[in-house]
């Protein structure tokens, strides 16, 4: 191992000196300590602080930065320093106990338009999350740190997850020709620092709820059935286009299906359309006369 070799350097404030080091100190971060207690984490800083001058430690990358009380000057005390400096760091102890870096995730996310010019969709080469989470504002994300720093952004309206991608809901106020490159980054970024996309405990929309359980036995057969026909043939394609539907309910009186659109299909202008001669259209090819309409909810 190379000997440490101290270098003194002045500054421009008289009660600063420059300590500098011709090998790396320290490996991330700067850091400055301002009495023995902020130490905690630095044996060198700390055992500084024991000379009675010493008012500020300052360490960062191959130098160490010390701002004396006035009761010592510079010249009389920095050669002394500087060898209990060599001394210390030829010992090989430690500088500061910094942090351990979290190994980077290896990520690939890309943008994917969608039939609604105010969604993006943003899909990622991994699970995200185990099923649909729909926050309309940074109060309803109080589950998820990802959707918190999405609604941080000013053009960010809405945030939508499920399984392996993200569709946000922008503001007309801004361009995707703007913005998209911005959360791609910022996505790519978190997941790939380790970020946690949802806290621990975080209960995906629909689980438990009667409504969206495929053969629960307290819904009425036709029901059911809308609910299978839903969940094998359309909801593929809408989560494709960044979206989602959940069945609502159903009145066999008027024959009425009743579903919530979420994500991309919410206040789509093409989702009349796509229920019309989509949805509708299938429910009642497959079922006959038991479907007149189907209704939609934005959720």
């Amino acid at each position: 191992m190379e000997a440490y070799v101290i270098t003194v350097r002045e500054t421009n404030h008289p009660a600063i000196l420059k300590f500098e080091a011709n090998q790396p100190l320290v490996r991330q971060g700067n850091y400055e300590y301002r009495n023995i207690d902020e130490a905690k984490d630095s044996p060198l800083a700390q055992q500084l602080f024991y000379l009675p001058f010493i008012k500020t430690v300052y360490i960062s990358g191959d130098f160490i930065a010390l701002e004396r009380y006035d009761i010592v000057q510079w010249p009389d005390v920095k050669d002394e320093v500087a060898q209990q400096l060599v001394d210390y760091l030829n010992t090989g102890a430690p500088v500061v106990h910094e942090p351990q870096q979290k190994a980077k995730v290896a990520v690939t996310l890309y943008a994917e338009v969608t039939p609604n010019p105010s969604v993006m969709k943003f899909v990622a080469n991994k699970k995200l999350v185990p099923g649909v989470f729909e926050f309309k504002n940074i109060d309803e994300a109080a589950d998820s740190p990802l959707a918190r720093r999405l609604f941080e952004l000013p053009f960010v309206r809405e945030v939508f997850m499920d399984l392996n991608y993200i569709s946000v809901t922008k503001y007309e106020m801004a361009d995707w020709n703007e913005v998209t490159g911005e959360l791609r980054e910022l996505i790519r970024n978190f997941l790939a620092d380790g970020g946690e996309v949802l806290s621990p405990g975080a209960v995906a929309q629909g689980t438990g709820n009667a409504a969206t359980a495929v053969g629960n036995t307290a819904l009425d057969p036709t029901s059911q059935e809308i609910i299978s026909i839903l969940e094998e043939y359309v909801k593929p394609a809408v989560a494709s286009d960044g979206g989602n539907i959940v069945f609502q309910s159903y009145e066999e009186e008027s024959k009425t299906v009743h579903v919530i659109l979420q994500g991309a299909c919410s206040g789509c202008p093409s989702s009349t359309f796509t229920l019309k001669n989509g949805i509708q259209t299938m429910l009642q090819n497959m079922m006959g006369d038991k479907v007149a309409e189907v209704v939609a909810i934005n959720g």
